[in-house]
């Protein structure tokens, strides 16, 4: 974070040229250069300039002065302590070198009547004041990355033909277009507050009739249409940015801008050629193609890395339920569209599933990035998204080594400013894991399902006990099963970044990595040393004191049985374990595209999908 600067322009630039130190050595006038300005004149006929040639200078000069090429040295060599630190603007290099060779041309208010450009980024400058009108012979205005949130354009030198506000906060062009230089070729406004329908009024002819340059990058204009009945009128406009503003997204953007403003040469700092008009010619008389609209289509293909869920299952051998039911599915947030129902649910655990649309109605403030949590944990309960947001959920797949979803959904956006939200935030991807129980339904109309369970559950504990073979008679008659609700668990959450749909690129894909998903080991059966009773634990350490020869002996053959074991298991458990101590990651492919015009083009981009998923992985 920047320190706090002046907060107006002129307070800045005094500041800026006492951090020059103009009138200290090797700079200024001093011992080092009196007598080669004693007689008030210059050293090239009189006439003072930075073109006065340091070499002729060199000749005659006193004991204990330095020559002015000695002096340019000390300014160049990144070694010298009074060169300029990394960073500095040329400005500021020429600047010091205008003091070496013409100290008076920088002395006191003459530095203002030669400055030509003036580079004030990043001071923390809130006013453009009327002490900038001193620079009479200005021409370039740099004023990046501050605080200026209006702009007087009296206080502007008449001069001026370069204008730079970008990273401010512009919200108002009224005062700026009140009196502009009549001079202005380029006038840089991206990354301001600048929204239609009034500030585009403002960029006209009727203000700017030389202007070559606009940058209006990454504001909310939305009115594509009456945004350009205005550019029109500026014949001289060749380069045009517009990219990030919520008019962008619109399909057919480009092409309507090209055919309609016939002498742009850039747009969006992209060439706009011969094929592209010739590709465009006719769009700008359709203004029924240009829908107010935009869409996006939302892919998802494979997911990897899934732990096999049947090493989980710790049941008796003999029991056959609870019948126990793995699925996983995909969700992701999405900004509310049109298709969509209104109003989302205010609580975490509230999942509203619609059979259509394949949407979750669920608050996405559970779904943290890089945590693991259950949705159906309250203490993960937080304050409800904006009800703008919405989850949308892929049908759920049983497990399988690779889980190919095939999972694609076209979104209409009618409102642009909240699309245009959404991508600056990105989206969270998570991956869901439900769980179902099923229980065996009796046959008798008045039996207790919860009875069932415990008889079930009973089963597993006492399946010694009765006659087996009745009881799988029962099992294979009960073919009927009831299940419980659905345990649904988080397995992972993160954060895909779009913003870069907000410039040029129209697609983006990411494959989500979740990291290794550490899955709680099974508890193991007890040994055969716990299973035993006190008595045979007696008895065991009775045979324990056997004679040492007898214990050797069965040392021996216990290891030569394990080398056996080993042997065998060579091309199978030793595999096993090698694949345990590299377990893979779980990841999900992703992609999102942002339709543009003509068809053709996004349905070869689109046919591009398993390439570039591919590539990405």
């Amino acid at each position: 974070m920047a320190a706090p600067g002046p907060c107006s322009v002129s307070a800045a630039l005094q500041e800026q040229l006492r951090h020059l130190t103009l009138q200290d050595f090797p700079c200024g006038l001093g011992s080092w250069n009196k007598s080669r300005f004693a007689a008030g004149r210059s050293s090239h006929g009189g006439q003072p300039g930075l073109w006065a040639d340091p070499a002729r200078q060199e000749e005659d000069v006193p004991l204990g002065e330095e020559s002015p090429e000695a002096l340019m040295e000390l300014l160049k060599d990144q070694h010298s302590p009074w060169a300029l630190p990394p960073g500095c603007s040329p400005q500021d290099q020429l600047l010091r070198e205008m003091a070496v060779l013409e100290p008076k041309l920088v002395r006191g208010s003459s530095i203002f009547q030669v400055l030509r450009s003036l580079r004030i980024v990043d001071k923390g400058v809130e006013e453009v004041d009327a002490g900038l009108l001193q620079l009479q012979q200005l021409e370039e205005l740099i004023l990046s990355a501050n605080h200026i949130s209006r702009i007087t354009s009296a206080n502007l030198p008449r001069t001026l033909k370069v204008l730079e506000l970008c990273c401010n906060a512009v919200a108002d062009l009224q005062d700026l277009c009140a009196q502009p230089p009549p001079e202005l070729q380029h006038l840089g406004l991206g990354y301001n507050r600048l929204c239609g329908p009034l500030q585009d009024k403002c960029l006209t002819a009727a203000f700017w009739p030389n202007l070559v340059s606009l940058d209006l990058s990454f504001n909310n204009f939305t009115d594509l249409l009456g945004l350009v009945s205005q550019l029109s009128s500026l014949e001289k406009l060749r380069i045009l940015v517009l990219k990030g503003n919520p008019l962008a997204l619109i399909p057919t953007y480009r092409g309507f801008l090209v055919d309609s403003l016939p002498k742009l040469s850039i747009l969006d700092d992209i060439h706009v050629g011969f094929d592209e008009r010739h590709q465009f010619l006719g769009l700008a008389n359709q203004p029924e193609l240009m829908r107010s609209e935009a869409r996006v289509v939302v892919s998802i293909g494979d997911m990897k890395g899934v732990p096999d869920p049947r090493t989980l299952q710790q049941l008796a051998d003999d029991s056959e339920f609870p019948v126990i039911t793995y699925s996983y599915c995909v969700t992701y947030e999405f900004v509310e569209g049109e298709e969509l129902d209104g109003g989302s649910s205010t609580e975490v655990t509230k999942i509203c599933e619609s059979l259509e649309g394949g949407t979750l109605h669920v608050d996405s403030s559970a779904q943290d990035t890089g945590e693991t949590k259950s949705q159906q944990d309250p203490a993960a309960t937080e304050e409800p998204k904006d009800s703008s947001a919405k989850v949308f959920i892929t049908p759920g797949k049983p497990w399988e080594n690779t889980i190919n979803y095939s999972y694609r959904k076209e979104h209409i956006i009618k409102n642009l400013m909240g699309l245009k939200s959404y991508l600056v935030a990105g989206t969270i991807v998570s991956v869901v894991e439900e769980k179902v129980l099923s229980w065996p339904v009796e046959a008798d109309p008045g039996g207790n399902i919860d009875t069932n369970k415990k008889a079930g559950r009973g089963q597993q504990k006492d399946g010694a006990k009765g006659p087996a073979r009745k009881g799988k008679q029962k099992k294979k008659k009960s073919c009927e099963l009831h299940s419980d609700p659905p345990i649904q668990k988080t397995l992972g959450t993160r954060k895909v970044p779009l913003e870069a749909l907000l410039a040029t690129e129209d697609l983006v894909t990411a494959v989500c990595d979740f990291g290794i998903l550490i899955t709680e080991k099974p508890p193991q059966p007890p040994s055969v040393e716990e299973k035993l009773s006190p008595q045979d634990k007696k008895k065991s350490k009775d045979k324990s004191k056997t004679p040492k020869a007898e214990s050797k002996s069965q040392a021996k053959q216990k290891t030569s049985t394990s080398a056996k074991g080993k042997i065998r298991k060579k091309g199978s458990s030793v595999l096993e374990e090698g694949q345990g101590l590299q377990p893979a990651p779980l990841t999900v492919q992703f992609q999102m595209q942002l339709l543009r015009w003509p068809p053709a083009a996004s349905t070869q981009s689109q046919e591009s999908v398993a390439t570039a998923m591919g590539s990405a992985q």
